[in-house]
């Protein structure tokens, strides 16, 4: 029985981390930049995001969530701000074949950079409960090793995306030279500062 929720765990890592949002962006500008080992790092971090909130709606941790619905506003307000100027700082970031790759700390502050930006939709809780609905596991609370099965299945699924679309951007990232990478970075901070807009006239309309 388990094994049936570490499956559809798995389905649910992937259909959270499949759709190219923000977050995919910078992963795929980060892959192209500094290489695969920082794309892939990034990728775990967004992948522990989704298992925390995950955990946050298997065990029914409804302090947590509630101080997440209850100040999605404000989380949401400043996550628009932040993808905006970072876009900005993006799409005028000089170009350097190839960037030197991130080691020790810099891996770290990666890492900890994209868990923590992921952790800023607030959103994300409900799209996760009501999946949990819709696949009929709303009620296993109770069942602990279910819910870890579940869990351990959604973070699964959701590097495993990763690893996937890192590796193939990887693969291609030879393939641009420096005026590539300026096109990169103007088109990736571009729709970065559209997605921030778009959540912020989503606060106002």
């Amino acid at each position: 029985m388990n094994i049936i929720f570490f499956l559809k765990g798995i389905a649910i890592g992937l259909s959270m981390a499949i759709p190219v949002g923000p977050i995919g962006i910078l992963c795929i500008r980060r892959t192209l930049m500094e290489g695969r080992i920082v794309g892939l790092i990034s990728g775990l971090g967004v992948a522990t995001a989704d298992m925390v909130y995950g955990c946050i709606a298997g065990f029914g941790l409804t302090l947590i969530s509630d101080f997440f619905i209850t100040h999605q506003i404000w989380l949401r307000l400043v996550g628009s701000l932040f993808l905006f100027v970072l876009g900005l700082k993006i799409s005028w970031a000089k170009v350097v074949k190839w960037d030197i790759p991130s080691r020790g700390k810099g891996l770290v502050s990666n890492f900890i950079s994209f868990f923590f930006l992921t952790l800023t939709y607030p959103m994300t809780i409900l799209v996760f409960l009501g999946i949990f609905v819709g696949l009929g596991i709303g009620d296993i609370q109770d069942n602990v090793i279910s819910i870890v099965a579940l869990v351990l299945g959604i973070f699964s699924g959701s590097m495993l995306w990763w690893v996937i679309l890192i590796s193939v951007i990887g693969s291609l990232r030879d393939k641009f030279n420096i005026h590539g990478l300026k096109w990169v970075n103007r088109i990736s901070g571009i729709l970065l500062m559209i997605f921030g807009l778009a959540v912020l006239l989503s606060l106002i309309l």
